[in-house]
């Protein structure tokens, strides 16, 4: 083993017992020092959901972050776009562009505030409405097959590690998380 990987393994990995020194997971680790770093864990597996999501919702053309908005809407209708934003996490400009398409494909309208004529509001059409109910199943079966690989009594626990790793870390995103 290179002296790289040695030392990779000795900041990543936890002190091991001996017997567990040639785990599949610690093997994996020497030939692919990549695979000891959450940060690369993560990115791929967002590649992978984001593939996942685009096969199982082909038909709708619509990826995971406008149905994201899309859902967001259904809960909240007459939003305004940094609202929108803090809802999801996403920073105003990737809201605005991605509005703009929704907008474009008839999914969404938008008006101004009868409060406050500066701000924006965004709604579902009927269109969006039937959309995004009907790209529920659909993406669930993305969501499920994603976990597939788990056992049924570690999805759970997963979910809650990955909600404490974004909420305990939250304040750090360029975009900062604040659903309503």
């Amino acid at each position: 083993m290179s002296e790289l990987k040695k030392n990779a393994s000795k900041r990543t990995a936890p002190a091991a017992r001996p017997e567990a020194e040639e785990s599949p997971i610690n093997l994996l680790i020497d030939h692919m020092p990549l695979w000891a770093r959450p940060g690369y864990l993560v990115r791929r597996l967002h590649q992978i959901h984001y593939a996942l999501f685009l096969e199982e919702c082909a038909e709708f053309d619509i990826t995971p972050v406008q149905y994201g908005l899309l859902t967001s809407l259904a809960e909240n209708p007459n939003i305004d776009q940094n609202s929108l934003g803090r809802e999801l996490g996403i920073d105003r400009t990737n809201v605005a562009d991605v509005l703009s398409r929704l907008k474009k494909r008839g999914l969404i309208e938008r008006c101004r505030s009868t409060e406050d004529k500066r701000m924006v509001l965004t709604r579902l059409t009927p269109e969006g409405e039937r959309i995004t109910r009907e790209m529920y199943g659909a993406m669930q079966r993305a969501q499920l097959r994603l976990l597939e690989p788990l056992l049924p009594e570690e999805r759970n626990a997963f979910l809650t590690m990955l909600i404490r790793l974004v909420d305990g870390n939250n304040h750090l995103g360029r975009a900062i998380f604040r659903p309503t």
